[in-house]
């Protein structure tokens, strides 16, 4: 595994020194000799530019290592050039760190090319909606919080705790509007999602209070 995570690290400069490499066999011994070199330098070349450093990417995140993740992205020079599925996970960790330090024009930005860009399964698609509609909520813009999260339910989440999530904010956009039938429902469906993450718990206990005194 770490001779893979090597190989995705350095495999633009590997893939230089091969095709100089085979370019001078080439030229000095001969070009059939150059083959093998030179296919290995396209299959270098070829997969850093269309699929970059993601898995390492992921892999930092996954770990906590923000800070790591962030100088992985900045790696990636050109890309348009990622192959789509790829680039639509570029655009969406964009969008994640851009959340992080709290850049909601940003992050509103590189989720938007994310959904241009594809997505790879059904599920992902779901939470590209979901990641729109949260920053659309942080913007204080209710009616796009309110269509991307339906957006996001219908296409279908995941996993329940961000089922459960989708859910309150738009049992909380219902309440702001006073439309108390829509915000109990919201909200009984984001019960029965169960959720465990202690902030989601926490929200349904505070929701809780204000939902049993609501009218309807």
């Amino acid at each position: 595994m770490k001779a893979f995570n090597f190989f995705i690290l350095y495999r633009l400069p590997i893939g230089i020194l091969l095709l100089i490499g085979g370019i001078a066999l080439g030229a000095t011994i001969g070009w059939w000799e150059a083959t093998i070199v030179l296919v290995l330098a396209a299959i270098c070349l070829v997969t850093h530019f269309m699929f970059g450093p993601m898995r390492l990417v992921q892999e930092a995140v996954e770990a906590g290592n923000i800070e790591k993740a962030s100088a992985l992205m900045n790696m990636v020079k050109f890309p348009k050039l990622l192959y789509k599925p790829i680039r639509s996970v570029y655009y969406f960790m964009q969008s994640n760190m851009a959340m992080y330090s709290n850049d909601l024009d940003k992050a509103e930005t590189t989720i938007r090319q994310s959904i241009n860009s594809g997505s790879p399964m059904k599920e992902y698609e779901g939470m590209q909606y979901f990641q729109l509609g949260t920053i659309a909520y942080q913007k204080n813009d209710l009616k796009g919080a309110d269509q991307n999260l339906k957006v996001a339910l219908r296409k279908g989440l995941p996993d329940k705790e961000n089922t459960a999530a989708a859910l309150l904010t738009l049992a909380s956009i219902a309440m702001s509007r006073r439309d108390f039938k829509s915000a109990k429902e919201y909200f009984r469906r984001a019960k029965e999602q169960k959720p465990t993450t202690a902030q989601i718990v926490s929200q349904i206990k505070e929701m809780d209070k204000y939902i049993s005194r609501m009218p309807g």
